[in-house]
């Protein structure tokens, strides 16, 4: 008879045999609050100023002087391509040269001949004319020649490639054996002395934060690893695909182990933004919405409401639309109500 009436203490009845189930719930009432927080974001350090080396010419690489990680210094030689047609090419130019000044010498010869006897009259107008024509053909052609020559060994020295920045080797391109063409990456070499955390921002918190934003970067492996950083480069496009913004921070005076290519994370400060906060586990999914169960205090039942999800993690999660200051949410027992179900708070909503 006891166990009867404890049974029947947690429900209403409704006419005659008809026995309302109550349920009892905890809830909360929802405030709005402003929020003047912060964002982690993950991403990777990188150089400031990374320079593709690559050859002027096309060629087969046979040899490669560095590796990925290796210091390099301005005017070290990094590769080497075959050079077998670069020095035929300038042997040619160097022979067509010497004719060509061969024939210089020849054709300044007969102009001086040529000059003194039209003084005595000895030769007609035309034939000096004619050989003055010819010294300064010739002229030309050693002049054409030279700069053959000069281009010719120009392209020679290319076949050989020289670093034109102090660095360390972050990417390496073709092996060798290989043919590459002009332009193709050999090695890619980061500037030392000057190094950014890049990250890939969401809009909204690119145009929340400030000009003058506060942020700290840590080493994803070890938190105690921080330097401070200044926004220096963000990107005016988003990425086609994530939607996101890439922004560049500045690191000041990083400690060592925050080397490139480290994972850190860093904390962005934003300006307090108004916003709705109830705990994880007042939410529950219906299809493909996020919603919660609003209880109603006149009748005592509950009603589920789609909600839009700003911002959450374990214990909080942060609603931008569908509830309002006043309305009350169960926290506790959500999962066994129904559309229409009456509850019983557990506590009462603070006012």
């Amino acid at each position: 008879m006891g166990l009867a009436v404890a049974l029947l203490a947690g429900c209403d009845r409704e006419g005659d045999g008809d026995v309302v189930e109550v349920r009892p719930v905890r809830a909360v009432t929802i405030e709005a609050t402003e929020v003047a927080g912060g964002f982690s974001l993950t991403g990777r350090v990188q150089s400031q100023i990374e320079v593709n080396q690559a050859f002027r010419l096309d060629g087969q690489l046979i040899q490669r002087e560095v590796d990925v990680g290796d210091m390099v210094k301005r005017g070290q030689l990094l590769a080497v391509l075959d050079s077998q047609n670069e020095q035929s090419a300038l042997q040619a130019a160097e022979a067509q040269l010497v004719a060509a000044q061969a024939q210089l010498v020849d054709a300044r010869s007969n102009f001086n001949r040529m000059r003194d006897l039209i003084v005595d009259d000895a030769v007609s107008r035309a034939a000096y004319e004619n050989s003055e024509a010819l010294l300064q053909v010739a002229q030309a052609q050693v002049e054409s020649g030279e700069s053959q020559v000069a281009l010719a060994r120009n392209r020679l020295n290319f076949t050989r490639l020289y670093s034109d920045v102090e660095g360390v080797v972050t990417a390496r391109g073709p092996e060798p054996g290989e043919v590459v063409s002009a332009g193709r990456m050999i090695v890619q070499i980061s500037k030392l002395n000057a190094s950014d955390a890049v990250f890939d921002v969401p809009a909204r918190v690119k145009d929340s934060s400030p000009a003058d934003a506060s942020i700290v970067v840590a080493l994803t492996s070890d938190p105690s690893v921080t330097a401070e950083g200044r926004v220096r480069e963000v990107a005016p496009r988003a990425d086609p695909v994530t939607g996101t913004f890439q922004v560049r921070i500045e690191l000041i005076n990083p400690p060592a182990a925050m080397r490139l290519g480290s994972t850190v994370t860093g904390r962005l400060k934003v300006a307090g933004t108004p916003g709705i906060d109830i705990p994880a586990q007042a939410l529950f999914r219906t299809e493909s919405a996020s919603s919660v169960w609003v209880v109603d205090p006149a009748t005592q039942t509950v009603s589920a409401r789609t909600v839009e999800v700003r911002a959450n993690d374990s214990s909080r999660v942060r609603v931008s639309s569908g509830l309002s200051p006043g309305d009350i949410v169960v926290t506790a027992g959500v999962h066994a109500l129904r559309p229409g179900q009456r509850v019983r708070l557990l506590e009462a909503p603070a006012p």
